[in-house]
């Protein structure tokens, strides 16, 4: 102590400009906080059900990448538990999918409806019929699209009427759902149309409303609940709002405005 005063030490200058240099730190990370919140820049993960990825993703993305070339895209395609625990975990950041089984920390913005509808092979006795009834397949071999939820999902159309499928084949992809159709091996069903109506080994297929009280299922965008989203997380919601506007192309289906 001096008489004009206190003075610091020798560790109390070091201390004192040490917490200068921090602070200074500290209020460039705010800037560049700021500025990343503000701009639609940086890594983006995403998940898509795979059922309807090769049909909505590619297309999706690119337009996406050229809009905000500053934006790093990365993509999953999962089954719809793998896209449940992948949000969990924070390994994604957003995820194109339906509305099963959505849990009560995530939120869902929806983006489409699409009902159920049969998928036949193009000589099938019921091919040419506007719509079908479950109890009508009954006794038909059915290849269900066997996936978490989505397995649940289409049994429901049947155990709702207290009626069970005779389930024949079991595949979790549907492009090879699709050829097992074609190729007389059963019915299937499903939300997503392909925009063509021949299967993956060339041989044609035919789609058919499905009946009945099995709910239509919601396209949608699902994320974590959050107070803020980025801004590359917002501009990604709006971009599938724009982009199934714009295309209209996924069979039978109502856009949710």
């Amino acid at each position: 102590k001096h008489s004009h005063g206190l003075s610091l030490t020798t560790g109390g200058r070091v201390f004192l400009k040490e917490a200068a240099r921090l602070l200074a730190d500290a209020d460039a990370l705010c800037e560049i906080a700021g500025d990343i919140a503000e701009k639609v820049r940086g890594p983006l993960t995403v998940g898509c059900l795979m059922t309807f990825a090769q049909i909505v993703l590619p297309p999706l993305r690119m337009k996406f990448e050229r809009t905000f070339p500053d934006v790093r895209f990365r993509q999953f395609e999962c089954d719809q538990g793998q896209l449940l625990e992948m949000l969990q975990q924070g390994e994604i950041d957003a995820a194109l999918t339906y509305d099963l089984e959505l849990l009560q920390d995530m939120t869902f913005e929806p983006l489409m409806q699409l009902p159920a509808y049969v998928m036949l092979p193009a000589e099938h006795r019921l091919a040419t019929r506007p719509s079908i009834a479950p109890q009508e397949l009954v006794d038909e071999p059915m290849v269900l699209l066997d996936l978490p939820y989505s397995r649940e999902y289409f049994l429901s159309a049947f155990q709702h009427q207290g009626l069970r499928p005779n389930i024949a084949e079991r595949t979790p992809d549907i492009a090879v759902m699709r050829s097992m159709v074609a190729n007389g091996f059963g019915y299937g069903i499903a939300n997503m149309r392909p925009l063509h109506n021949i299967s993956p080994d060339g041989k044609p297929l035919v789609f058919v409303n499905l009946e009945g009280s099995i709910r239509p299922l919601t396209m949608g965008v699902l994320l974590p609940n959050a107070e803020h989203r980025t801004q590359t997380v917002q501009a990604f919601i709006e971009h599938c709002q724009r982009f199934v506007l714009e295309q209209g192309v996924f069979g039978t289906e109502r856009v949710v405005k």
